[in-house]
């Protein structure tokens, strides 16, 4: 009897222990131990992207450690397949999405309104969203980074490096309305310093050369703005333009790098992280992304390429920080 009461005891000690770590399990999964799924959506890979992207997860990273997990996917320049992205994004319930450029971020908005998103290397919200009474806040399930670097100063940066030249080309792909948006300020930028002004786009990549020959032809001066098109065909570009001694100022320095003399550049890193603390508040804090406001860069720092400028016969003032390329 004695040995059937010790046993009936023995065998309710160790449920209790089970039912206590049971208990202290589910204390602790419910105690800030949700591991986070974010799906990220890249439009195309170049090396501005690359370093938002590269800044985000870092952010998120640092925040949650091991608590989160990516699934990081790259639409190869393809609007098509940000839309299968996003949609499956939507059907694995991921806790956020990151929309790395315009396209991620339209397919994004169109597949969900409920699953938070943040966008970065976006130029304009309110244009990327059509959003007319703009306030700085999306309204939406939507917040983010912007890249844009002020388009004033870019426009100067033309009249202090070509100040002889007359014409003034404007080169990039029409399917980019971002990419519109900065033509059409610098253009009045440009008009106001006294320059004839004369816009090229592309439609994509193949027609890219074409427009680029048919732009130095009738211009002293290019400029290109952050553009994903352009960017993914720098190489080409250059084989135009520096040739024919005609230089190009980029609105950043992944551009500037393959076919450009010199830029106003922000960091894409930086803008990256920034979204990685914001995707951090709306996760774990609860912040709304309807209304957090668009972030932007904190400073701008002109550059150039000391090898392209020398090439081509520009002189750059003081004030510039050359740009290091790494090698092959």
């Amino acid at each position: 009897m004695k040995k059937t009461f010790k046993a009936i005891i023995s065998v309710l000690l160790v449920a209790v222990i089970v039912v206590a770590c049971f208990t202290a399990c589910t204390n602790n999964a419910n105690n800030g131990e949700k591991v986070y799924k974010v799906g990220i959506c890249q439009l195309t890979q170049h090396e501005a992207l690359d370093a938002a992207t590269k800044g985000f997860r870092d952010a998120l990273t640092e925040k949650l450690g091991d608590k989160v997990v990516f699934d990081e996917q790259n639409a190869s320049g393809e609007s098509t397949n940000c839309t299968t992205i996003v949609s499956k994004f939507v059907s694995d319930k991921v806790d956020l999405i990151l929309a790395n450029a315009t396209p991620a971020l339209t397919a994004a908005t169109e597949a969900t309104n409920t699953i938070p998103i943040v966008g970065t290397s976006i130029t304009d919200y309110a244009t990327a969203l059509a959003i007319s009474d703009w306030n700085g806040k999306t309204g939406i399930n939507v917040t983010g980074t912007a890249d844009l670097a002020p388009l004033k100063d870019q426009a100067a940066m033309i009249k202090e490096l070509v100040p002889n030249a007359k014409t003034v080309g404007i080169l990039y792909c029409s399917a980019e309305p971002n990419s519109k948006y900065q033509s059409d300020i610098v253009k009045s930028e440009l008009e106001a310093l006294g320059y004839e002004v004369k816009v090229y786009t592309f439609v994509d990549s193949n027609d890219v050369l074409a427009v680029t020959q048919s732009a130095v032809q009738n211009c002293q001066a290019l400029y290109i703005p952050t553009d994903n098109t352009a960017a993914s065909n720098t190489e080409l570009i250059n084989s135009v333009t520096e040739p024919a001694k005609v230089p190009i100022v980029a609105g950043e320095e992944g551009i500037c790098k393959g076919c450009g003399v010199a830029t106003l550049s922000i960091s894409y890193y930086d803008i990256g992280y920034k979204a990685g603390l914001m995707a951090y508040e709306i996760l774990v804090n609860g912040a709304n992304p309807a209304e957090m406001e668009i972030a932007y860069a904190d400073s701008t720092t002109k550059k150039y390429m000391a090898d392209r400028a020398a090439a081509i016969g520009v002189t750059i003032p003081d004030g510039y920080e050359a740009i290091t390329v790494s090698a092959k």
